[in-house]
């Protein structure tokens, strides 16, 4: 289960402005309540609150770092929660959602990588995030954990796709496996405050039918643990939404290269293999 921080860690004035665009929208029953941006800076104005700079903090907030108000969350019925989700341009709309929760698990079993991560690199790396695409890139975590050959095309990939709005993933992979089959897979990085969500690997799958329609599409999140142990999580699409691939969770540490010693090389071969 998701260590999911309360919604009294954002400033207050977020809350008031959720909650009031929520109880003036909702209906007992509803699945989807559709609003618009420009609903923030009308709230904002009917309660006497300063808005922030970027009054897209507010969403920001209660999509990837935060949990929505208990006022909020108590709408929906067991196994359900809220979520917002991008609509188009400047639309959004609070959707009741199964809930599903990306989150590391304590049981998964570690695999030790010997570290590759330039030095200067380590040193001079600004943000978690950058800090975690850099040590998968220069690790090549994600050619590890598919059994893909991958190769990085770009960083913080945006794209704006009909019916949703623009979307950005954190780095776009492509790759060619052992058949020739080709593959395109978005990542999303997260470390600090920010929490993994599925609407952002809904949007990924998204992004790659509409730029990437012939190729195979694996959806990858990956977490810094609290011992900095990297959680990958590779996702594939299905009729119902995403649904992590079998095996499709991954855990790694980054040590020095005489850490993985002859003894832990002989505990990996009696692994079972594994099929992504």
């Amino acid at each position: 289960m998701a260590t999911v921080e309360p919604a009294a860690d954002v400033p207050n004035r977020y809350v008031q402005i959720i909650e009031r665009i929520f109880a003036d929208r909702y209906v007992a029953g509803a699945k989807e309540i559709g609003f618009n941006r420009s609903e923030i800076e009308r709230v904002a104005k009917q309660l006497k609150i300063r808005l922030p700079k970027n009054i897209g903090d507010v969403i920001y907030s209660f999509r990837y770092r935060v949990a929505l108000p208990a006022s909020i969350a108590s709408k929906a019925p067991k196994g359900f929660h809220w979520l917002i989700r991008p609509k188009g341009k400047a639309l959004y709309s609070f959707s009741l959602s199964p809930r599903v929760d990306i989150a590391p698990n304590p049981l998964i079993a570690e695999t030790l990588i010997p570290d590759s991560t330039p030095g200067l690199v380590k040193k001079y790396a600004q943000t978690d995030e950058q800090a975690l695409l850099a040590r998968l890139r220069y690790n090549r975590i994600i050619d590890i954990a598919t059994g893909i050959t991958c190769y990085s095309i770009q960083n913080h990939l945006r794209t704006f796709i009909k019916e949703i709005g623009q979307v950005e993933t954190d780095e776009l992979y492509v790759g060619v496996d052992k058949n020739g089959s080709h593959y395109v897979l978005p990542v999303q990085a997260k470390g600090g405050r920010d929490r993994l969500n599925i609407v952002q690997i809904e949007q990924d799958f998204a992004l790659c039918a509409s730029k990437f329609p012939y190729l195979i599409c694996r959806a990858i999140a990956a977490q810094f643990m609290a011992d900095e142990r990297i959680a990958i999580f590779i996702f594939e699409n299905s009729p119902a939404g995403p649904k992590m691939a079998s095996g499709g969770e991954l855990h790694y540490t980054l040590v020095k290269p005489d850490d993985v010693t002859p003894e832990l090389l002989a505990t990996y071969r009696e692994r079972l293999p594994r099929v992504i």
